[in-house]
């Protein structure tokens, strides 16, 4: 915010007395909203500077004006839900299976291996779902 303030000073949209005031609303903002009321009246930028516009609603980078929301790009195949899916099921099976070893080690005796119980339900489901989901090769 306090680059966009100091850029519209550099352009000559802001008197120091001004840029000042804002500067100080600006460490004292506790919303976003707040944020936005500071450099809504400010005019448009110059093009010489690359700075898109201000329009209300849109989050404040610190490096200039803040381009439009853009949505997170998926994977072609659109599977980057299930990959999330199958490293969260492997750091569960893992912290699982490490704490069974321990509690092996320091008992000195084998114990039922439980995390079968983690890992078979939810990594046959997961299985299945990407079976499903794969495409399938047309003859």
């Amino acid at each position: 915010m306090s680059e966009i303030l100091k850029k519209a000073v550099d352009e000559g949209r802001l008197s120091l007395h001004e840029y000042d005031e804002r500067l100080q609303k600006t460490y004292t903002a506790r919303t976003y909203g707040d944020l936005d009321k500071i450099i809504l009246d400010l005019p448009r930028p110059s093009r010489r500077t690359g700075m898109q516009p201000y329009r209300a609603g849109q989050p404040v980078s610190g490096s200039g004006w803040a381009p439009p929301m853009q949505q997170q790009q998926q994977s072609k195949d659109g599977t980057d839900w299930l990959r999330g899916l199958w490293m969260a099921w492997a750091i569960a099976v893992s912290v699982n299976v490490v704490v069974w070893v321990l509690v092996c080690l320091s008992t000195a005796e084998f114990i039922y291996p439980w995390p079968v119980w983690v890992a078979g339900p939810w990594g046959a489901m997961l299985l299945v779902t990407t079976l499903m989901r794969r495409p399938r090769r047309d003859q």
